[in-house]
C-alpha cells in the first residue's frame, strides 16, 4: 500500500447478519496499526466514512482498493420555542406492514446499492429500519401524518443526548414541511435544542426541504467500499 493509513477495523455484526456479507468498517486512529491488505482481506466488504476535506484519507483508501459509493451531507437545525404542534400520531405495531412497504418503495436509492449489494437490499434495509423505529429498538419513535386512515408520511426520531435529537427516516410526498414541523415539535416537547439529519448529496429534494425548514449544512462526508 503506497500510503500508510492507521485504523482499526470493526465488525459490523448487524449488517453481516442482515445482508449475509461479512462486513467491517474503518475507524481511523493515530494509535491504530497500519491498514494493510491482509487485514482488509479478512472481510468480504469493508466500509469507510470520511470527512470530505480529508483528501489524504480519500487518496489512501482508493490506493487500497476502495471505491467511492456516495457523498453525504449532515445538517443541523436549531429548535426554537414556537409552538409547531401538529395532529401526528405515534406509529403502532399494527402500522408496521404498511410502513415497511412505504419505506421499501421510498428508499430505493442508497449506499446499499448494486454492485455492492443485491437490488432489493436497499428497500429491505429501510423497511427493517422503520419497523425497528416503531418498536423503539433503533430510533426511539416513529410519527405518522394521516388523512383519515391513510398514512401520508412518517418521520422517525432518536434522542441523542439531553439537548440533541436526530431524524432517522422521513418519507411522504408533498408533506415534508409538516413532517419537519412534527420533528421540531417532538424536540420541543423533550427540551431538545438541536435537531440533526443527514442525506445523500444527490438527494436535492431532501436538501431543499431541510434548508427551507431552517437547517444549515454542518459537514460533508464520503462513503467508500472495498
Amino acid at each position: 500500500m503506497h500510503s500508510l493509513l492507521c485504523a482499526r477495523l470493526e465488525n459490523l455484526e448487524w449488517e453481516t447478519r442482515f445482508f449475509g456479507v461479512n462486513s467491517g468498517i474503518v475507524r481511523f486512529a493515530e494509535d491504530a496499526p497500519a491498514l494493510t491488505p491482509e487485514r482488509l482481506d479478512a472481510f468480504e466488504r469493508v466500509q469507510a466514512k470520511i470527512p470530505a476535506h480529508r483528501t489524504d484519507w480519500l487518496d489512501g483508501l482508493q490506493q487500497a482498493g476502495f471505491r467511492l459509493v456516495e457523498g453525504e451531507v449532515d445538517l443541523m437545525l436549531s429548535i426554537g420555542t414556537e409552538n409547531a404542534s401538529l395532529s401526528t400520531v405515534s406509529a403502532q405495531p399494527d402500522d408496521i406492514a404498511v410502513l415497511r412497504k412505504l419505506a421499501s418503495q421510498t428508499f430505493t436509492q442508497s449506499r446499499f446499492r448494486t454492485p455492492w449489494y443485491q437490488p432489493e437490499d436497499s428497500g429491505r434495509f429501510y423497511a427493517q429500519w422503520v419497523e425497528n423505529a416503531v418498536l423503539g429498538t433503533f430510533d426511539h419513535q416513529c410519527l405518522l401524518l394521516k388523512k383519515g386512515d391513510e398514512i401520508q408520511g412518517f418521520v422517525s426520531l432518536r434522542q441523542l443526548s439531553q439537548c440533541e435529537g436526530r431524524i432517522g427516516l422521513l418519507a411522504g410526498r408533498g408533506v415534508g414541511e409538516q413532517l419537519m414541523n412534527a420533528a421540531r415539535d417532538w424536540c420541543q416537547q423533550r427540551g431538545l435544542t438541536t435537531l440533526r439529519v443527514a442525506t445523500q448529496v444527490s438527494n436535492t429534494a431532501a436538501l431543499r426541504r431541510y434548508i427551507q425548514s431552517g437547517a444549515t449544512v454542518e459537514s460533508t462526508a464520503f462513503w467508500l467500499y472495498r
